[in-house]
């Protein structure tokens, strides 16, 4: 983004994808056509609070240059989409409805749609949809009834829910399907993004797709990741996803650990105040590629967001490492825990703890407010983080442990 290079505020992403100001929510309508990747999203351009919304445009030809095109969407005044309208399944079991998916299975078009129960449990419910215009309502066609689901997915509602076929490295055709988990009553979505991984098959007498999930867990470990959305490709399968910043929760900070969420109702985040004087909210992460490594799901950076290392700051180091606030740090060998901090002369805040044993490799990813953290061969952990001033970035290693680092730089700027 143009205009972000030049961003008064110094929490303002410089490489992650959003617009310069504006608040934004989830992605929703990814696609890649006549050589450029677009994304579209929530977005309110007159203020940094989740009102007003429309949908915004980005593309890039590369997923690492932005542009950002024209509002795609706008409500309209005294219209029947001015407030939102809503559309009920007839079926008295469904409470709450969300964020429709199609998707294609043995040449056919279905949909997916997230949903609340009245029972308490969280579903999607299937449409077959041969005719965009006319969606017929199938029924539930997964809930945390399962026992699976319930325990990899647990919610009141599922929302985003995204159901696509992953590369294996075994070699068999395995489905993913994944949602965002919503409880009712706390808008910062706690509960991440849960994923099931299983096979797909037609059923024998109506031949409706049913899905048969055999493992399954978070597709994120961090507490500020939610809303994800995946673009399916001949070659590859891509996922955004959104990153908020919590307005409201000013604590001391945020850790995890062990390979789960630790403290996260701890989360930092920045008083509604500073969200309005900054003009901006939220923000995308970089792309990641999806695969299944081992029976479970593997999440890696896109292959192009290696063009964005520069200047090498770091070679083979050891010990407590001294950061840039736009970096990558490939983190390899070592046994013990790894830590990320933001260090002063009051005192450490920590912003991701975790372990490595030999063999481990971590791509911890700093822009601005934003940590990404990426383990070869398992799943990230997405952490926003604001430095005060005084405040620089810091990363302590175990014994044996050593890092490569990089300033983050625009390719060709």
């Amino acid at each position: 983004m143009d205009d972000a290079v030049n961003h008064p505020d110094p929490a303002f992403p410089l490489f992650h994808p959003r617009p310069a100001k504006g608040w934004i929510g989830g992605p929703c309508g990814l696609g890649h056509r006549d050589g450029r990747f677009h994304v579209f999203f929530q977005f309110n351009p007159d203020s940094a609070r989740q009102e007003g919304i429309c949908w915004g445009h980005l593309s890039s030809p590369d997923l690492l240059r932005w542009t950002e095109e024209s509002v795609a969407l706008r409500p309209q005044p005294a219209g029947p989409d001015e407030l939102g309208s809503l559309t009920m399944p007839a079926d008295p079991r469904v409470t709450a409805v969300r964020d429709p998916f199609l998707f294609r299975f043995q040449g056919l078009r279905f949909a997916l749609q997230g949903a609340g129960l009245a029972s308490g449990h969280a579903a999607v419910l299937l449409y077959s949809v041969d005719d965009l215009r006319v969606w017929n309502c199938e029924g539930i066609w997964l809930s945390t009834e399962d026992p699976l689901a319930a325990a990899h997915l647990p919610a009141a509602i599922w929302e985003c829910p995204q159901l696509v076929r992953v590369p294996d490295s075994s070699g068999a055709e395995t489905w993913l399907f994944m949602a965002s988990l919503s409880n009712s009553g706390n808008d910062d979505h706690p509960g991440g993004v849960g994923y099931l991984l299983g096979s797909l098959a037609a059923d024998a007498v109506t031949g409706l797709p049913v899905f048969v999930p055999v493992a399954g867990g978070k597709a994120d470990l961090g507490p500020d990741f939610h809303a994800a959305q995946i673009l399916p490709l001949p070659d590859r399968a891509l996922l955004w996803g959104w990153s908020n910043e919590v307005a409201g929760n000013e604590a001391a900070g945020n850790e995890v650990a062990g390979n789960e969420v630790a403290g996260a109702a701890r989360r930092a985040g920045r008083s509604q105040a500073e969200i309005d004087e900054a003009g901006w909210a939220g923000v995308l992460t970089f792309p990641r590629r999806l695969f299944v490594h081992g029976g479970a799901l593997a999440v890696e950076p896109a292959a192009e967001i290696t063009a964005y290392r520069g200047r090498r700051c770091l070679k083979n180091a050891a010990g407590t490492l001294h950061l840039p606030r736009h970096a990558e740090a490939l983190v390899t060998g070592g046994e013990g825990g790894i830590r990320l901090v933001l260090a002063s002369a009051g005192g450490r805040r920590t912003v991701f703890a975790d372990t490595v044993a030999g063999g481990d490799e971590l791509r911890i990813f700093i822009d601005s407010s934003i940590v990404e953290v990426y383990r070869h061969g398992s799943v990230p952990a997405t952490v926003r983080a604001y430095p005060a001033a005084g405040e620089d970035w810091q990363l302590e290693l175990p014994h044996g442990a050593a890092a490569d680092a990089w300033e983050l730089h625009q390719p060709g700027g």
